[in-house]
């Protein structure tokens, strides 16, 4: 959410801004609203001051004056509201502004690659898809959970379930051990208030599964990502500077309805309604993003270094970033079967953007009291990950060698086979 006198005060610089997104918004139509809401204000005021010397008076003479006084800032209260309202909703629709060095572009074609890591396996055969392992194992069915679910669900059977929830518990154990995250297990479901701080509403209404309840106007969500949940945990709080930074993690289901991605990844794991996935977040002084942004990422390559998959880490350009991110790394995940890397995990800084949607502030030194910065990264999700194993640690019998690093949380299983 922006604020509205840093608009006022750099009018410019707001606009060229926005440009580096390409998206059309009509700056000049949030300052005639501006406009007009101060101006009610004022009038408002102004009545007000009237009315209260009126009071002081105690001339009975007055007092009809007085009630029409009254009449005149009930109707300007009114105005002012629907005047404030619009400007809020507006307000709230445009997306964050990007960092000083994030590339500009318009789509992906525009990302760069910072590094690449690990090495791309050279089989002796034609590698299999995940999906054409997983059911040649008799242990990814697609089909049983479009019967009993509806597509883009899965039904992970046996040892492949085991190795779900593996990489579930060592990717905590990681973050919480190594990396210094407290684990948190959040609730799965928020509320609009806590679905609009972090971004998601109004902008991704059609996103987002809705729960049906009886109190139409208490809406709640399951969540898409445990980063609602979790930021949300500051949410209208002053948090003391001692306590920052604040780094917590959860491993979680997601819900997404894809709405926007017809047509794309249908077969297979890649984009799914339910997914699990271990999400970090952090919440630091402002001043402190971009560095807590280069750990959280390294935090988030760790886990594939240590499973030695092949992956590499883009900075995402203006136009490819998240509604609520000021700058992005994704990384992404050698598939062989497509001959590409696909996204594993992002991580973005959102600045203050997050923290005055929530109200979430913090005290400086010198008792000033700012709004925090708020950073979420995947570390990783899960059912990729999976992917990733099956098809960068297939044998050509079809069976799946197990990462040596997971190999204490599957019970010293050392391959996976079809029995």
């Amino acid at each position: 959410m922006h604020n509205i006198k840093d608009i006022r005060k750099d009018t410019k610089n707001f606009k060229l801004s926005l440009k580096k997104r390409f998206l059309e918004i009509d700056v000049d139509r949030i300052l005639k609203l501006d406009e007009e809401n101060r101006k009610y204000i004022q009038k408002k005021e102004t009545f007000e001051r009237e009315k209260k010397d009126i009071s002081k008076s105690k001339d009975k003479t007055l007092f009809s004056k007085s009630k029409k006084i009254t009449d005149e800032i009930e109707k300007i209260n009114k105005l002012q509201t629907n005047i404030k309202n619009e400007l809020n909703e507006v307000l709230s629709l445009i997306p964050n502004i990007p960092h000083d060095d994030v590339p500009v572009g318009k789509d992906e074609k525009s990302n760069i690659e910072v590094l690449k890591s690990g090495k791309i396996p050279n089989f002796s055969f034609t590698p299999k898809s995940h999906y054409e392992l997983g059911e040649d194992l008799n242990m990814l069915d697609f089909d049983l959970a479009t019967k009993t679910t509806g597509s883009r669900f899965v039904f992970v059977k046996d040892k492949l379930a085991l190795l779900e929830r593996a990489l579930s518990n060592f990717m905590l154990d990681t973050h919480i051990n190594q990396n210094a995250y407290k684990e948190i297990s959040p609730p799965l479901i928020a509320t609009a208030n806590s679905m609009f701080g972090t971004g998601q509403l109004p902008k991704f209404d059609n996103d987002q599964f809705e729960l049906k309840l009886e109190d139409s106007a208490d809406r709640k969500f399951l969540i898409p990502t445990a980063e609602v949940i979790l930021t949300n945990m500051v949410k209208e709080k002053i948090i003391d500077k001692k306590n920052l930074p604040i780094r917590v993690v959860a491993s979680t289901p997601c819900f997404r309805k894809e709405a926007g991605s017809y047509g794309k990844d249908t077969k297979g794991m890649i984009r799914q309604h339910q997914f699990y996935k271990v999400e970090m977040v952090s919440i630091v002084e402002i001043e402190e993003c971009m560095s807590e942004l280069e750990r959280m990422t390294n935090c988030a390559t760790k886990i594939l270094d240590l499973l030695e998959l092949p992956y590499r880490k883009i900075i995402l350009c203006t136009g490819d970033m998240g509604f609520s991110a000021e700058k992005t790394y994704d990384i992404e995940v050698w598939l062989p079967s497509e001959k590409k890397y696909r996204e594993i995990s992002s991580c973005s800084s959102c600045s203050s953007f997050q923290s005055r949607r929530m109200k979430a502030r913090y005290k400086n030194e010198n008792n000033e009291i700012l709004f925090a910065g708020t950073l979420n990264g995947s570390g990783l999700a899960i059912g990729r990950t999976l992917i990733a194993i099956l098809e960068n640690y297939q044998q050509n019998d079809g069976s799946i060698l197990v990462p040596k690093i997971l190999r204490p949380y599957m019970n010293n299983i050392e391959k996976i086979n079809k029995f």
